[in-house]
């Protein structure tokens, strides 16, 4: 069986940017295999980020230093995505779409990389997967009778001109609103907290300018109890006594997603408690298996800037350790 020299599974940005580290390091794009389970790549920024929505270089606090080949400033999601694509054909690489990766064992020289389609074998392997390929469900039941009227994003329905409660409180939650707000939506945003902190400087200004115009209601400690099926629409019970339950057209949950931490740990990988263990260039405790991307931001997440600069320090250390590099 042919053994390539990095295989990288996950086609974001990080993904995608450490297939172009590789290539501009001297190893051939034939040697190279990128792994995607959607059906295209960056599938997260297509599928849950609205056309409007800039895709920011500074995110949470981090720096929009770029330190390898790939560099992009603030962006469109069209011009993010065409950088992207650019990236893509301009190193041929080649990426197996519609292929889940589900085992990965270490053998002495390599890795042996099990998916739904086929077996492959590395000397390098990276992980990339993000972590909103699922995202966080509420701890109370849905009923399915609204499916259509819940949801996890906002590109999949048109909503307009409708009373819309968006429950969240991060950078997603002040961007669903944004946007909804401007799509003639009566918008409500369910925030536990005291005070709207958790997202970044522009989103919290813009939310907040917002409801200072009227244009949404902020409804600060709350938390929403349970969403019972009233006439074929959402009503929303919360769990404070001050806030009235409302009946809504639609809820749109913006909770975030979660680490693939049970596949990271299925493989081998350590933990310290949420976290994976990382070391030097964001290897793993398996020598030659990289994370890097969202995987290695922490609690306060990455952005496409911390996935590239990611990718960049991998490539270091992997030529650094076990490819043959021109760097």
């Amino acid at each position: 069986m042919e053994l390539k020299e990095l295989i990288i599974i996950g086609a974001g940005p990080a993904g995608i940017s450490l297939g172009v580290e590789a290539v501009q390091s001297g190893v051939d794009p034939k040697n190279i295999l990128i792994i995607e389970k959607s059906e295209e790549h960056s599938f997260t920024i297509k599928k849950y980020y609205p056309n409007s929505k800039i895709v920011t270089a500074n995110f949470k606090g981090f720096t929009p230093v770029c330190t390898g080949t790939m560099c992009l400033s603030d962006s469109s999601k069209k011009e993010t995505i065409s950088y992207l694509d650019a990236a893509i054909h301009d190193n041929s690489l080649k990426v197996n779409y519609n292929e889940t990766v589900y085992k990965i064992e270490r053998l002495e020289d390599k890795f042996k990389i099990f998916t739904d389609k086929n077996i492959y074998h590395s000397k390098v392997t990276a992980i990339a997967v993000g972590i909103l390929g699922k995202p966080n469900k509420p701890d109370y039941k849905l009923p399915s009778s609204l499916k259509g009227k819940l949801l996890f994003d906002i590109t999949s329905t048109n909503i307009q001109n409708s009373d819309v409660l968006v429950i969240g409180g991060g950078d997603s939650a002040s961007e669903y609103c944004q946007y909804l707000s401007q799509q003639s939506n009566k918008v409500t945003i369910s925030y536990r907290g005291k005070e709207v902190k958790r997202m970044n400087q522009i989103n919290r200004e813009s939310l907040l300018a917002l409801e200072k115009n009227g244009k949404i209601r902020i409804l600060l400690n709350s938390n929403v109890n349970s969403i019972e099926d009233r006439d074929g629409k959402p009503f929303v019970i919360f769990k404070e006594k001050n806030i009235d339950d409302e009946a809504f057209d639609y809820v749109i949950f913006a909770l975030g997603g979660s680490t693939p931490e049970n596949f990271l740990k299925k493989i081998g990988i350590e933990f310290n408690g949420p976290t994976p263990v990382l070391k030097e260039g964001y290897e793993t405790n398996i020598p030659g298996m990289f994370l890097i991307g969202d995987l290695t931001a922490g609690k306060r997440g990455g952005s496409i800037i911390w996935a590239f600069n990611s990718a960049d320090a991998a490539m270091k250390k992997i030529c650094q350790n076990y490819l043959k590099c021109k760097i």
